[in-house]
């Protein structure tokens, strides 16, 4: 079943187009790679897919509703009850701690802090973190960044985690363990994931693999990525 999609998605940043006539769809429970040279609008495409970006023309649909015709409020909710996010270089907000960062978007839906404390610190041993969950972003070093991000993505179980690049600011042997993580935690979750990268390793771990070019998105095959 199509849990999120694209139709016909057009957008342009001032004179030059971004999107042009994109057309994509996930399947629930998938794990979708979406690969492309630099500036091809896979990232934009992501961010239209999630609801921060609203296309000029064509539509977006997530589980029978219209996402490009919700206000920014409706589409601000959507983002924090339904989907979760892991950016390339984790944006962890500094003044908190890494417990805290998980637990943000549990507090944010109106969990109690004990209550969503609680939810954040079980994820630390999933992800191989006991004993950071007092330290801050500047305490940590880039992989443990990168998984405590992954923690706060997952946190309040999303239908759809979207990650733009989640290992490119990664060495490639902490890459593959945090893709790893990632994997095994959509899957124990029942996650969606759609994935933005550039590097054939990480779209490895996907079920499917498509390419953006020129603002349109393609099956991924041979001679298109010649």
């Amino acid at each position: 079943m199509t849990v999120i999609e694209a139709r016909q998605v057009v957008l342009s940043f001032g004179e030059t187009p971004a999107l042009r006539g994109a057309d994509l769809a996930v399947a629930e429970g998938e794990l979708l790679a979406i690969m492309g040279p630099s500036g091809s609008g896979k990232s934009t495409l992501l961010h239209c897919l999630a609801g921060i970006l609203v296309p000029e023309s064509g539509e977006i649909h997530f589980d029978g509703r219209r996402v490009d015709r919700l206000g920014e409020s409706g589409r601000s909710r959507l983002r924090r009850d339904e989907f979760g996010f892991v950016f390339q270089f984790g944006q962890l907000v500094p003044e908190l701690t890494a417990q805290e960062n998980v637990a943000l978007p549990l507090l944010l839906n109106g969990v109690r802090r004990a209550a969503a404390v609680a939810e954040a610190r079980a994820w630390f041993g999933r992800l191989g973190l006991d004993g950071l969950q007092e330290r801050r972003s500047g305490e940590l070093s880039g992989g443990q960044a990168q998984r405590v991000a992954l923690a706060r993505g997952l946190v309040a179980r999303p239908r759809v985690l979207f990650a733009d690049e989640p290992t490119g600011a990664l060495d490639s042997l902490t890459g593959e363990h945090v893709m790893d993580l990632l994997v095994s935690a959509a899957r124990q979750e029942g996650t969606t994931v759609v994935l933005v990268t550039h590097e054939p390793r990480v779209a490895a771990y996907a079920d499917r693999e498509v390419i953006v070019r020129d603002g349109k998105v393609h099956s991924l095959t041979a001679e298109a990525i010649a």
